[in-house]
């Protein structure tokens, strides 16, 4: 094996040299054939992560919930295998497949799955009789301080029908926590929730992380969750990951035009490396009839042809008014629609910004505006 760590019998492991072991480590394969109408569909990823909150991110259909239950044992892969805090869960080539009530994951659904004739309090006993690894005492006391946590100690004695949205999540989450899980899959847990209730889970969730160890996969579709959630993220599309790395350097670098256009926040922009130089850290880029300076291309040569690649909000519009700049493109406008933000005026090449009420004062009317643009926020994406 790689990485240092040795698999003792029966799914355990222990690490050995300084490194810490890596918290999820699973390679997944898994077919589903067609049927009916339905195309044959495959599973083919590595996940690899020491985050406390992995999110896997993807259109509907992409994978994530095939994977989640690839991870707590609902499916067994037809190929790869599964280390969690360095325990083996699956591993097709020795046959090693432990089953759900032995993988110790917390699982919380789309619909919560409170069982809708107990309790909130009876619902977290429930759970915790199902975890043979504490004794009566640890598990009376941890259901006490989770009822706490969650702000549910009023609502104990609640069925599940007469919660909100948001308690029965934080229920969910507590009735999970009770059995102390080696590891958190969460999947579109916000689904249905109003913006409100959306932060008020992701504060819970923070303080999910804080009060446990275990690693959380989260599955949506919801970017603005993945940014607000993610450590690590995995973008996804038809069953692979076609990026993943740190929350803040996917954003910042998408691997290509087909990710940075399916994450819908950036505008892509025809452009051709024009010049670069390496003493001083430069290059010129060709876009729209404009010169745009940014950083130096390393590995890109004179002529390439590609896309300027910008997040929406790193460049700002001005009216188009007098002498042209450097990093300035001039842009046709092509439409406008109403934001809750102001308005979000729609440009040729498929861009698009959105301004204040105040800034579009300026802009109103214009068949025309000027995008200027950072020169740190110069991406060059090839073709």
């Amino acid at each position: 094996m790689g990485g240092g760590a040795l698999i003792a019998p029966h799914g355990k492991g222990k690490s050995h040299g300084m490194s810490q072991p890596v918290k999820i480590d699973a390679r997944l394969i898994k077919r589903l054939p067609a049927i009916g109408e339905t195309k044959e569909f495959q599973l083919n990823i590595h996940l690899k992560s020491d985050a406390a909150i992995t999110v896997l991110w993807g259109a509907s259909g992409a994978g994530k919930t095939l994977a989640l239950h690839c991870l707590g044992g609902f499916t067994k892969p037809d190929e790869g295998r599964i280390l969690i805090n360095d325990e083996l869960y699956f591993d097709a080539a020795t046959q090693v497949n432990l089953p759900p009530q032995n993988r110790r994951c917390g699982y919380v659904f789309q619909d919560h799955a409170l069982f809708p004739h107990m309790t909130v309090r009876e619902n977290l006993k429930f759970a915790a009789a199902s975890a043979r690894h504490s004794s009566k005492l640890n598990k009376h006391r941890r259901m006490i301080e989770l009822l706490e946590a969650f702000e549910l100690s009023d609502l104990a004695g609640r069925k599940p029908a007469q919660l909100s949205g948001g308690q029965k999540q934080r229920a969910a989450l507590a009735r999970m926590l009770v059995g102390d899980p080696r590891l958190i899959l969460l999947d579109e847990p916000t689904r249905g929730l109003d913006s409100r209730l959306k932060q008020a889970f992701y504060q819970v969730l923070r303080t999910t992380r804080e009060r446990s160890h275990a690693p959380i996969v989260l599955v949506t579709h919801d970017l603005e969750e993945c940014m607000q959630l993610a450590e690590f993220v995995c973008l996804m599309e038809d069953g692979h990951f076609v990026q993943s790395g740190a929350r803040d350097q996917v954003f910042a670098r998408p691997a290509s035009s087909e990710v940075a256009s399916a994450l819908g926040v950036y505008n892509l922009l025809p452009a051709k490396i024009a010049a670069l130089d390496p003493s001083r850290d430069t290059c010129s880029l060709e876009v729209a009839g404009s010169e745009v300076q940014g950083p130096y291309l390393k590995g890109r040569l004179i002529g390439d042809q590609g896309f300027l690649c910008l997040r929406q909000t790193e460049s700002r519009l001005l009216p188009n008014i007098g002498r042209r700049e450097r990093n300035q493109i001039v842009l046709r406008v092509t439409g406008v629609v109403p934001s809750s933000q102001g308005a979000k005026l729609l440009l040729e090449h498929g861009a698009a910004a959105t301004v204040s009420e105040a800034e579009y004062v300026h802009l109103r009317g214009e068949d025309t505006v000027k995008l200027d643009v950072p020169p740190s926020a110069v991406y060059f994406l090839a073709k």
